[in-house]
């Protein structure tokens, strides 16, 4: 099969959608199943794409993320912030870059992947201005700080439309490794932001501390980033997760199946991330948050690309439920080495928890197309119908489970002003970890449940 992209062969038979969206470099025919098609055309067209997706997903989590590390810094910069006001400002940007999700995962169907990516991309600079001028302003009242926060979520969103686009590009046999390489290199972004060689040294530079060159920092790169989108990104026109296949994937029970265990493997990774520099300094007074905060990010982001491949290999269902297990085990170990008050302890127990998070994000998102294939009819519609469905939710299911990382900092916050610890948080985590590894079990895993003989 030759790819045919519209505006280049104006005589090719198109889909409708494709037809009326002609504003783009849009290609029309796309089998990634057909492996003649896809060793000989498809892969150099996929990886190209992938590659500039990563770049611009890594940009919207670093901007997501980037009040994690500003919000440490904001009371040595003249303001008067509360704990539980601070746990706010990196918690907010959580919360909204879930409900972001869903309109970024229709804007793929109705833009174009490519189109939408330059859009997106230039949507970063929204947070990086406000940011350089909210921090300008130390008199500035908490809830427009908390407003100007909340636009940092605008980098949440990409990442759903970034999956739901790269999605489509890849076979089956492949989409694993290249989801969990495309989220990798979006989670990445939390480490990259948290670094101490990073976004600490520039606001430092000079022995002096300059808040608001945390958001102009990105702004070249985001510029770039768009650039590059618009240069080397295609359009597929096979991709049209509409409101109808939405809402059709919306009522698929195993969509919210897979929402509430995303809420504990993706929502835990960006909740754990965004609260981590805070914790540090709550409870280990003299020690740098800077210094080891993106550690965890870092061991998540890289570890999620060999969820994705082990699930390929052994089925995603068995690779998540271990994950919990670790989970559980990671955040009792802190709990622990919190009672003693031993930082090592408690760094090293959380970054196998990061590690856990990060193995299992891409074990879910593994899971999803096989779900999806596996509830299909036969013939090739049903399997276009299916692959549509599964994009869908994938958008779904991110929204939903991204509101974990606005839970997680929130139930620090409540823990720690109720009961001056953030030990009933963690012991809250322990049970939900195992309420999900139950859920996993009964709707994958259990020998007669008719999931587990796909061993999705």
């Amino acid at each position: 099969m030759a790819l045919s992209t519209a505006g280049e062969q104006p005589g090719t038979t198109t889909t409708t959608a494709a037809q009326r969206r002609r504003t783009g470099r849009w290609i029309d025919q796309w089998d990634p199943e057909d492996t003649e098609f896809w060793e000989q055309e498809g892969r150099p067209v996929a990886r190209r794409n992938l590659i500039v997706s990563i770049f611009v997903e890594h940009l919207g989590f670093t901007v997501w993320m980037l009040w994690s590390i500003v919000a440490v810094n904001l009371n040595n910069a003249g303001f008067s912030l509360s704990d539980s006001q601070l746990l706010w400002l990196v918690a907010v940007p959580s919360l909204v870059g879930a409900t972001m999700r869903l309109p970024y995962t229709f804007a793929v169907g109705l833009f174009g992947g490519r189109n939408w990516t330059i859009v997106s991309a230039l949507l970063l600079l929204v947070p990086c201005f406000g940011l350089m001028w909210a921090v300008q302003h130390p008199d500035i009242p908490f809830w427009a700080l908390l407003t100007v926060a909340a636009t940092a979520g605008l980098g949440g969103g990409n990442f759903a439309s970034s999956m739901t686009n790269i999605s489509y590009f890849y076979p089956e046999r492949e989409k694993g490794w290249a989801l969990g390489l495309n989220a990798a290199g979006g989670n990445i972004g939390v480490a990259v932001v948290q670094a101490p060689f990073v976004v600490t040294a520039v606001i430092t530079a000079g022995g002096s501390l300059v808040l608001w060159r945390a958001g102009f920092m990105w702004v070249p790169l985001i510029l770039l980033a768009a650039y590059l989108a618009w240069r080397l990104m295609d359009n597929l026109g096979t991709a049209q997760a509409d409101f109808s296949t939405s809402a059709a994937a919306a009522k698929r029970p195993h969509t919210w199946v897979m929402s509430f265990l995303y809420i504990g493997t993706f929502g835990s990774f960006m909740g754990y991330a965004a609260a981590f520099p805070l914790l540090i300094k709550m409870e280990f007074a003299g020690v740098n948050p800077a210094s080891y905060a993106f550690l965890g990010a870092l061991v998540g982001s890289l570890a999620r690309p060999f969820g994705g491949r082990w699930a390929d290999r052994v089925g995603g269902a068995r690779v998540t439920a271990a994950c919990f297990v670790v989970m559980g085990l990671g955040v009792g170990l802190a709990v622990l080495a919190l009672r003693a008050e031993w930082f090592a302890g408690f760094l090293g127990s959380f970054l196998l928890l990061f590690v856990a998070t990060g193995i299992s994000n891409g074990s879910t998102y593994r899971m999803i197309p096989s779900i999806f294939r596996e509830t299909a009819g036969e013939g090739e519609e049903e399997l276009l119908r299916s692959k549509r469905e599964a994009a869908a939710a994938i958008g779904i299911i991110a929204a939903v489970g991204a509101f974990g990382g606005f839970c997680v900092p929130r139930i620090y916050a409540t823990a720690a002003e109720r009961s001056g610890s953030i030990e009933p948080a963690m012991l809250v985590y322990i049970g939900v970890y195992a309420v999900m590894l139950a859920v996993t079990w009964f709707f994958y895993l259990r020998p007669s449940a008719p999931m587990a003989k796909a061993r999705v």
